[in-house]
């Protein structure tokens, strides 16, 4: 991977001794560093594969270049996204080998079709007296408590499943694992344009699919 320029390491002061540690060949530290961020990059390989046992090597197969590479980490980055940095040069090319390269047009929001992220129907006319292409309802608001279930939190899971890839991608590194838009288009290798673009039409079709989840509407196909 390749890091911001040089300048003050913006990493905590624990995980500055982590890196310490795993540089010094610490076994305990680096079962640290898998407990922390395992999963969660399992999670974001699977959104290149879509498929767990693929995911699951390509973040062995990660966590073994990372350990190869943490002499050369200077920490101008956060640990978590320098490690999905590695994750998704790992994944790039186990979907490759596997088959599932996906078309460079589809890493820009053009090569995805141009289907609007929310219906049109949703919004007034352009001709409307007083609201022109405003919302002609307003989303409805959901009840935290319904939002909480597992069976919502499944169809969430469904619907970021079913996104197109650079979509699921983005929506998954920005809302699944937390991180930040930088931190994303640095991941990716997006302009910060196309990342926010990526990232609205995923947010307006897992919202579109929760509404429809929420009314108790089957699922399409």
């Amino acid at each position: 991977m390749t890091e911001a320029a040089a300048g003050p390491s913006p990493l905590p002061g624990a995980d500055l001794e982590l890196v310490a540690a795993l540089r010094r060949g610490d076994e305990a530290a680096f079962l640290t560093l898998v407990e922390r961020h395992h999963a969660s990059m399992v999670r974001v390989a699977r959104s290149w594969l879509g498929n767990q046992a693929l995911a699951e090597e390509s973040a062995q197969e990660a966590w073994l270049a990372a350990l190869q590479g943490m002499a050369r980490f200077e920490g101008r980055s956060s640990v978590k996204s320098w490690l999905f940095a590695i994750l998704a040069n790992c994944a790039r090319r186990r979907a490759a080998r596997e088959g599932r390269s996906v078309p460079f047009s589809s890493l820009v929001p053009g090569g995805e079709g141009d289907d609007p992220a929310v219906e049109p129907s949703r919004f007034l006319a352009d001709d409307h007296p007083r609201w022109p292409g405003h919302w002609a309802r307003a989303p409805e608001p959901w009840a935290e408590e319904r939002l909480l279930t597992r069976e919502t939190a499944e169809a969430a899971r469904r619907a970021i499943g079913a996104l197109p890839p650079s979509q699921r991608q983005v929506i998954t590194l920005r809302d699944v694992e937390g991180l930040g838009a930088e931190e994303t288009c640095g991941v990716l290798g997006l302009s910060e344009g196309n990342q926010r673009v990526l990232l609205h039409r995923a947010r307006a079709r897992v919202r579109a699919a929760l509404e429809r989840h929420l009314r108790g509407e089957e699922e399409e196909a």
